[in-house]
């Protein structure tokens, strides 16, 4: 579920760390990059687009990043599944679902929308966020490089066998090993949704804490990459 149902200009008053200021042009009136965009918004969460697929027990996965014009249809059957909408709250027509993914693609990059493809089929909505450049950093004790990840599994005959948590210890893997200067990759479940809580502790996360959203009370659930051999 989104961390705090902020609305798109719901932004912290933070202070850029130098790799994300360099990002942006000395000229911001540069037609080759438009007034205050960054050269290239994807370089806040080190190309995800450019990640590499993961071996998992259950098939070759990847991340591939949302094309509303080819996603948004299967996007919008996902989100009025009644178990999903419980929590995500974007039942509705397809122009719910659009102005959720829209809202982050002509973002500042912050937060990536992607579909996860096992062995070449759809089968599940990602979001791949800087947790420490999102509101919810309001509510923890965030450290720069935090990435966060939303997760919805989209056919109900992928749910209740194991497959959240096998996923989501591949790309808290993928996370860690792209992202470098990332030491947490961090999630924010509703507290309500217990097999979501029971399948980040199976993908090797932590319980830190309960915290306190607009929205909700959450898990703030932790991988820390010095643990994520063990766990």
């Amino acid at each position: 579920m989104p961390t705090a149902d902020a609305g798109p200009d719901d932004t912290l008053d933070l202070t850029l760390p130098p790799e994300v200021l360099v990002l942006f042009p000395d000229d911001p009136d540069d037609p080759a990059v438009g007034p205050g965009l960054p050269t290239r918004v994807d370089d806040l969460l080190d190309g995800v687009a450019d990640w590499s697929p993961a071996d998992t027990p259950a098939g070759t996965f990847r991340l591939v990043p949302v094309r509303p014009e080819r996603d948004l249809r299967i996007l919008t059957r996902w989100m009025n599944d009644p178990a999903v909408a419980e929590f995500w709250e974007l039942d509705g027509p397809p122009e719910v679902t659009e102005r959720h993914l829209r809202a982050q693609l002509n973002g500042d990059g912050r937060s990536v929308p992607c579909l996860g493809v096992l062995d070449d089929t759809p089968m599940s909505y990602w979001e791949i966020y800087r947790a420490d450049l999102d509101p919810v950093a309001r509510y923890y004790p965030a450290r720069p490089h935090d990435t966060g990840v939303h997760l919805l599994v989209g056919g109900v005959a992928d749910r209740a066998r194991g497959l959240g948590a096998t996923l989501l210890r591949a790309v808290a893997d993928q996370i860690l090993d792209h992202r470098p200067g990332c030491a947490r990759v961090i999630a924010e479940p509703d507290l309500r949704n217990t097999p979501s809580v029971a399948a980040f502790l199976t993908a090797g996360f932590r319980l830190s804490a309960e915290i306190e959203l607009p929205a909700k009370r959450a898990a703030l659930m932790i991988r820390d990459r010095v643990l994520r051999h063990l766990l």
